[in-house]
């Protein structure tokens, strides 16, 4: 658990390593911490949770929830910030299960874009049909042990 006692010192904080929640009791000496939480939720993996005074928490809560910020009026007890991490914690982990699964996928859109561009350089300089260059490739990968975008690259590299 890391403390800070500004929003200049949090931001310092955050530059410097990741956090898995955020906790802001705003105001702070320096900002009410607004900017601050929604920078956090844009910029980091971070849950990030802001509590506010009753009396500000409507108007609050509508200007941080697009940013992905959970907002908590204050005096809360015990129980709810307690519930109230709990949950952010949960749905933290469903992100970042999602980005996984997201990082996965451009992974792969990369791949089959080296690998066609990798087959269209194949057919241009060695006269090769399109499922021969793909033939070729693929048993390339096999016989070398590589996988098919590091075929591909090398393909890129040897006839660019």
């Amino acid at each position: 658990m890391t403390k800070a006692g500004s929003v200049a010192e949090a931001r310092r904080r955050l530059a410097g390593a990741a956090f898995d929640l955020i906790l802001i009791n705003a105001p702070l000496p320096d900002d009410m911490g607004l900017d601050f939480a929604m920078e956090a939720c844009a910029e980091s993996d971070a849950g990030v949770l802001l509590l506010v005074r009753g009396e500000v928490y409507e108007d609050i809560y509508y200007r941080v929830l697009p940013a992905g910020v959970v907002a908590l009026a204050k005096p809360l007890s015990a129980q709810n910030l307690s519930q109230s991490l709990r949950i952010l914690c949960a749905v933290r982990e469903r992100l970042r299960g999602m980005r996984k699964h997201q990082v996965t996928v451009e992974e792969r859109i990369e791949e089959i874009r080296l690998v066609n561009r990798a087959k269209w350089l194949l057919i241009e300089c060695l006269h090769m049909t399109e499922p021969e260059a793909h033939r070729y490739i693929t048993r390339q990968a096999m016989e070398q042990r590589v996988s098919k975008k590091e075929l591909a690259e090398s393909i890129i590299r040897t006839y660019q």
